[in-house]
């Protein structure tokens, strides 16, 4: 973890509180959040106030857009060559630099779990400090998935989780710990690890501990027997496939097709501060989302996100599943896949009002924040769709621009359904499957 001296936090919370302002909830639990005063865009032809930023990313495959951005020159193409895109090995690592700055060797803007930009902005997982952070874009959808151990191929799991419950009964009886992995507590990966348990009547709470593990050490755990499974990002279900560790047992994508994953997400500060270089940054992320898409750049995108400075993993393990190809590793093998990840398609990269909405709704589910928390002044502070619309415009993609702020109802596996325009009645269903107690 980022150590932040007493100073540091201090400076960066002095410098804050001169620009944003408090929202006030009715609600005392996480009853205030921080919200910057929106600048002013200017045009796309017009130069950039700064050349530079630094931005982050966790080696999973949703961060290409911005490897690609650096690697094939588009942040120099819309004027903001000295942009620096740096790996980090953690997502605690990066919302502690994010909480710092560039200013104070941290992060301007990172790729993102967009959740995190939510509870940054809040305080809840940012030591209490609430630091404004603005979500831009959405990265991709789908990508994630559930890989489990060795130990229980034999059960041979899909989307069905139940006969995994008495083997996990049987290791408990011996006195051993049930543990499953997941990237950061309260977030997507953390709710379809819950999703996934408790449909097969396995409770999360209770049958079995969920710990959180760097996406690149995944693998690692697995192998040293620490742990049942895990719920990340490729392209570790297919290493640990290749190192016959593991299998998958779905793709995110099976329990909520198209649903949305990371977020391209800066510091309110910065973007307040410059948004001419916002804009530039934003163009060229927007442009790489497209490029990544594009089924004649894949050869090549395999190519740069293997190196060792990007995601460091070879080609024959980063590529399949980008191409909609998932061997499960069980004898399974899917072509074509309509789970595949996905950057531009599909209105992958607009950020949808109505998916935060549904991320607020879910964390009430899990008992993080009351079910009378005022969810529009957040969602209005956090979610800048108004400047990714500008930037669409400016690099010809009006057509992209959706007609809403809402994708409308959403499907889930295990037959819920979340409507934007009634989301208390999503509160109020049954957490998909009791369990006993």
């Amino acid at each position: 973890m980022v150590k932040l001296s007493r100073r540091k936090f201090l400076a960066g919370t002095t410098a804050s509180a001169l620009t944003y302002h408090i929202f006030q909830n009715s609600n005392s639990q996480n009853a205030t959040i921080a919200q910057l005063n929106p600048g002013a865009y200017a045009g796309y032809s017009d130069t950039p106030e700064t050349t530079k930023a630094i931005l982050g990313f966790v080696p999973v495959v949703s961060c290409c857009p911005l490897i690609i951005a650096k690697a094939k020159g588009m942040f120099a193409k819309h004027g903001v060559p000295d942009v620096i895109v740096q790996k980090q090995p953690s997502w605690a690592v990066t919302r502690d630099k994010l909480m710092l700055g560039s200013a104070d060797d941290g992060l301007d803007g990172a790729h993102l779990l967009f959740p995190m930009a939510y509870l940054i902005a809040t305080g809840e997982i940012s030591y209490n400090r609430k630091i404004p952070l603005y979500i831009l874009a959405r990265l991709n959808l789908n990508g994630q998935g559930i890989s489990i151990a060795n130990a229980y191929k034999d059960l041979n799991l899909g989307l069905d989780s139940s006969p995994l419950k008495a083997a996990l009964q049987a290791k408990a009886k011996s006195g051993e710990s049930i543990r499953f992995a997941i990237p950061f507590r309260r977030v997507t990966g953390d709710f379809f690890m819950r999703w996934w348990l408790i449909n097969g009547g396995i409770n999360p709470e209770t049958d079995a501990s969920l710990i959180v593990i760097p996406p690149p050490q995944m693998v690692a755990n697995m192998r040293g027997g620490s742990m049942e499974g895990f719920c990340v990002v490729d392209p570790w279900h297919q290493r640990l496939i290749k190192k016959k560790i593991g299998y998958s047992a779905v793709t995110s994508g099976e329990l909520w097709n198209n649903h949305p994953e990371k977020a391209f997400a800066m510091r309110g500060e910065w973007v307040d501060k410059y948004p001419k270089a916002t804009q530039a940054i934003l163009a060229a992320i927007m442009e790489a989302q497209i490029w990544c898409d594009r089924i004649e750049n894949k050869a090549e995108l395999f190519e740069i996100v293997s190196q060792r400075q990007w995601i460091g993993v070879a080609k024959d393990i980063v590529g399949p599943r980008l191409l909609g190809k998932f061997d499960y590793g069980n004898g399974r093998v899917v072509e074509n896949s309509p789970h595949a990840i996905k950057f531009w398609e599909n209105n992958a990269s607009y950020p949808y009002k109505s998916h935060d909405l549904w991320f607020l709704y879910e964390d009430m589910r899990w008992g993080n924040r009351s079910p009378d928390f005022d969810t529009k002044p957040l969602i209005d502070a956090v979610n800048r769709e108004d400047i990714w619309r500008e930037a669409a415009k400016k690099i010809g993609q009006e057509q992209a621009i959706p007609s809403s702020t809402s994708r409308g109802i959403e499907k889930f596996f295990n037959g819920l359904e979340f409507d934007p325009e009634n989301p208390s009645a999503y509160l109020k269903a049954a957490i998909i499957k009791t369990t006993e107690k």
